[in-house]
C-alpha cells in the first residue's frame, strides 16, 4: 500500500510547490502575510489572520497600501510577538461592539489584536500575553481626539509598542519571516528537487517521528490520568457528602443555581478526560474542576449566610483543597520565596511551622510534590492556575524549569507560562476584548463607547 501511495503523494506535492511558486512569483498581488482576499464576514479575517499577522480588507484598501502592510507585517514577524492587525471598512460585516472578541474567538490564537475599523481604532489582549491596563493605555496613546490619524501612522505606532510588550511568539501557522519573490521561488523549487531526490527517506523519518511523538503522549497522558483521576474521584465525593437538596427550606435561586454548577463542571471533567487525547486537553479538566469547587464554596457561603467569597485561585499546595483564602510566603526545596494561594489549613500549618498538606504524585524518586515531577504535570497544573499565575509560583522548581523550555512547548503544548501564539480556540478569557470604543479623532465613533469602561480597556 505504502509503494502505491508514496508516488501519488509525491506528485500532489511538486504539484502544491509548484503552485507555491507560480502564486510568488514577481507581480502576485498580495505581500507576504498580509491577506487581501475579500472577506465577507469576521470568520473570513481569521482565517487570514491565522497565516499572517497583517489583513488589510480590500473595501479598506485605501486605508493601507500593500507596501505598507508589507512592512507592518516583517516588523511583526521580524520581532516573533504574537501580534494581529485587521484594516477593515465600517460596514455591518463587522460590527463594531462584538467585532474584537469575535475575531479573537474565531482566530482561536493567544495574543494582540490591533483593529482600524474605518477611521476608528481599538485593540485587545490575552491577559497572559499584555496585560488589560497595557493595552488599555497603548490604545490611547495611538487615539488623536479631533483629529484624522491615517492608518499607516496609528498602526505603525500601535505595533512599535506592542511588539516590546507583548509575552510570547509568534504562531507557526505564520511561517518564517520574510516576503515573497524570486528568492523563494527558487527556495521552493530547491525543497522540490529535495523531496523527489529524498523522498522515501523523509516519508520513513516522518512517519518514525510522528510514531515516536504519538507514543510519548500516550504515556504522559497515561500518567496524566492516574492524578485527574484522583481529582475527579475526589470532587465527586465531596458532592456526594455535600448535605444539600434544591427543595430543601431556605433553598433559593441563586444556591439551587451554585449547585447546579457544581454537577455540571463534574460532568463536564469526566466528559472531557473521557475525550482527552493530548496531555494538553487536561488543561480543560482541571479548569473545570476549579470551576465546580469554587461554586461549591459559593453555596457553603450562601447557606451559612456569610458573603460569597471572592474569585481565588484554588491552593497551591493541593488544588483539592479547594480555594485558597490567602497568599502567604513559601519557599520551595532550594528556591527562592514567593507567595502562594493557600487553604486555610495550609495557612494555619504554615504560621504554626509545619509542612502543609502538599499534592504528591509518582515520580521516579517515589512520591513527589507535583512542582518536582517531570513536565507531564504541567497541563494538569495549568488548568488550576492559569491567566498568568502559574509562572510566579513555579519559577526555581523542577516542573517551572521544564514548562519555560521549547522542548515542553513542543511535547505537551505549551501555554502553561502564559505564552503568546498558542492556539486555545474559543478558550480565553474574554475581559481583554470588551473593547474601550472604535473612537477614531475624526469622527469614527462606531459604537463602541469611546472610553475605557469597556472590560479589558
Amino acid at each position: 500500500m505504502r509503494n502505491r501511495l508514496f508516488p501519488t503523494m509525491l506528485a500532489g506535492l511538486l504539484l502544491i510547490l509548484a503552485a507555491a511558486v507560480l502564486g510568488m512569483t514577481p507581480g502576485a498581488p498580495a505581500p507576504a502575510g498580509a491577506s487581501t482576499v475579500a472577506a465577507s464576514t469576521v470568520d473570513d479575517v481569521a482565517q487570514a489572520l491565522r497565516k499572517g499577522p497583517v489583513y488589510v480588507d480590500p473595501a479598506a484598501s485605501d486605508q493601507l497600501s500593500p507596501g505598507q502592510a508589507a512592512a507592518l507585517t516583517k516588523k511583526i514577524k521580524d520581532a516573533d510577538k504574537p501580534v494581529f492587525v485587521a484594516v477593515l471598512p465600517p460596514t455591518s460585516a463587522f460590527p463594531a461592539k462584538t467585532l474584537l472578541t469575535t475575531l479573537r474567538t474565531d482566530t482561536g490564537i493567544t495574543g494582540v489584536y490591533a483593529v482600524r475599523l474605518g477611521n476608528g481604532f481599538d485593540a485587545g489582549a490575552d491577559p497572559q500575553v499584555m496585560s488589560t491596563r497595557a493595552v488599555h493605555n497603548l490604545t490611547a496613546a495611538v487615539k488623536t481626539p479631533g483629529a484624522d490619524t491615517d492608518a499607516a501612522t496609528q498602526l505603525n505606532a500601535f505595533v512599535d509598542r506592542a511588539v516590546e510588550q507583548a509575552r510570547g511568539s509568534a504562531p507557526a501557522s505564520w511561517g518564517a519571516a520574510g516576503g515573497g519573490g524570486p528568492s523563494s521561488a527558487a527556495g521552493l523549487i530547491t525543497v522540490g528537487a529535495l523531496l523527489v531526490l529524498g523522498g522515501g527517506t523523509a516519508y520513513a523519518l516522518v512517519r518514525r517521528n510522528r510514531k515516536r511523538k504519538e507514543t510519548e503522549e500516550r504515556a504522559a497522558l497515561d500518567k496524566l490520568r492516574v492524578v485527574v483521576d484522583e481529582d475527579i474521584t475526589a470532587y465527586g465525593e465531596t458532592l456526594d457528602r455535600l448535605d444539600f437538596h434544591p427543595a430543601e427550606p431556605g433553598a433559593d435561586d441563586n444556591m439551587r443555581a451554585d449547585y447546579e454548577r457544581a454537577l455540571d463542571s463534574y460532568e463536564t471533567a469526566k466528559t472531557r478526560m473521557d475525550r482527552a487525547r493530548h496531555p494538553s486537553d487536561v488543561r480543560g479538566v482541571t479548569r473545570a474542576l476549579e470551576d465546580g469547587r469554587f461554586s461549591l464554596a459559593v453555596l457553603e457561603a450562601r447557606r451559612t449566610g456569610g458573603e460569597p467569597p471572592a474569585r481565588r485561585p484554588p491552593c497551591f499546595f493541593d488544588p483539592r483543597h479547594g480555594p485558597s483564602v490567602a497568599d502567604v510566603r513559601w519557599s520551595p526545596s532550594g528556591g527562592a520565596a514567593r507567595e502562594v494561594p493557600v487553604c486555610a489549613a495550609d495557612e494555619l500549618r504554615l504560621r504554626e511551622g509545619e509542612e502543609p498538606l502538599s499534592r504528591t504524585v509518582d515520580t521516579g524518586e517515589g512520591r513527589r510534590p507535583y512542582w518536582e515531577a517531570g513536565p507531564a504535570y504541567g497541563p494538569w497544573a495549568g488548568g488550576y492556575f492559569g491567566g498568568g499565575l502559574l509562572p510566579g509560583l513555579l519559577v526555581g522548581t523542577v516542573l517551572g524549569s521544564m514548562l519555560s523550555s521549547p522542548a515542553y512547548a513542543a511535547e505537551y503544548g505549551g501555554g502553561d507560562f502564559g505564552s503568546g501564539g498558542d492556539f486555545s480556540g474559543s478558550d480565553f478569557d474574554p475581559s481583554g476584548f470588551d473593547g474601550g470604543g472604535f473612537d477614531g479623532g475624526g469622527g469614527g465613533d462606531f459604537g463602541g463607547g469611546g472610553g475605557f469602561d469597556g472590560g479589558g480597556f
